[in-house]
């Protein structure tokens, strides 16, 4: 496992972080601590969670934090708190209610403390705003979580599912009244899903040095290789990834990454990981697993490069639609 820097920070996260959405959903506790321990046995560090998460199962609301407090149970259990860099978000509905979800600074604040308690922890290594909250002002939200740094209950503050121009919005403001800034920034990225990232995220990622750590990077799951012509699969979002991805330009993308995955010894995913570990601006891909046994195919990826002609080959086959390519290409 290798480590990069979080941004221009000088913390050192592993280039593979693990997350953690199916944690009491698809998976149970048991698998989701053999999980956490296969990927701290590979020198996986870094660990991304939310207050949200598991709610969208059948359990709905009231599953909420199931995640949290899973990982907490976890480190206490192992006695791993110091030797990971954790991650949670907040800004998702978490009870009934006006203020059951956003970012003001009472709410902030409020589930912070919650996480905190969930976590089994004194302080959040990386405390992220989860998507954006337009009904607070971006002061309220900025001031609140400096006020979480500055007291220690979090290291670190980071963005998700921001568009480009609050995100540049929140590093100005910061700049200007001396808060926290963010550090870090987690958009929807694949060979699947490019241009809502490289338009106009990652040139500002990269300018002001903000690390990045991609969620969904297998494209829901079709850069696994398992989706193939005529091939059908069973499983919670099959008919959704199908109807997103299944065509020729998806399948020439699969022919593609087995391809280049044969002459390095790498499976289709693999290939699909380092395609995002090549790309400088990436600090650390999300990888996902149901067991542990899942996870080891993606931690095949760790130390995974591709070359210049590769990476060529597989961004003309994932190319958007030219005018959709920013100035500054």
């Amino acid at each position: 496992m290798n480590y990069r820097r979080l941004g221009r920070t000088g913390l050192k996260v592993s280039e593979l972080c693990l997350g953690t959405m199916q944690f009491g959903w698809t998976t149970d506790e048991a698998n989701s601590i053999a999980v956490m321990d296969a990927f701290v046995a590979a020198g996986g560090t870094f660990i991304d969670t939310a207050d949200i998460y598991t709610m969208w199962g059948p359990r709905g609301l009231a599953a909420a934090g199931e995640s949290e407090e899973i990982i907490g149970r976890w480190m206490k259990q192992r006695g791993t708190r110091e030797r990971i860099v954790l991650a949670t978000k907040v800004r998702g509905k978490m009870w009934e209610g006006p203020d059951g979800e956003g970012l003001s600074r009472a709410r902030v604040i409020r589930c912070c403390e919650d996480s905190l308690r969930r976590l089994q922890t004194d302080h959040i290594d990386l405390f992220q705003c989860h998507w954006v909250d337009l009904d607070t002002s971006i002061d309220e939200t900025l001031s609140a979580l400096d006020d979480l740094v500055h007291s220690g209950k979090v290291r670190y503050i980071g963005a998700s599912n921001y568009p480009a121009w609050r995100l540049m919005e929140a590093l100005w403001q910061s700049d200007r009244h001396g808060y926290a800034s963010f550090v870090s920034y987690q958009p929807q990225y694949s060979l699947m899903e490019r241009a809502g990232f490289e338009i106009e995220a990652m040139p500002l990622c990269k300018h002001h040095g903000l690390g990045v750590m991609p969620y969904s990077p297998l494209g829901c799951g079709f850069l696994t290789g398992k989706y193939r012509r005529g091939v059908k699969v069973e499983s919670i979002r099959a008919e959704e990834v199908r109807e997103l991805y299944a065509n020729d330009r998806g399948f020439a993308l699969i022919d593609e990454l087995e391809k280049i995955g044969a002459s390095h010894g790498k499976t289709v995913s693999q290939t699909a990981f380092a395609w995002l570990l090549t790309n400088p601006v990436v600090t650390a891909p999300i990888v996902g697993a149901n067991t542990a046994a899942q996870l080891q195919e993606s931690l095949g990826a760790a130390g995974y490069r591709l070359s210049p002609s590769e990476m060529e080959s597989l961004n003309s086959l994932s190319s958007y639609p030219k005018n959709w390519r920013p100035i500054w290409d």
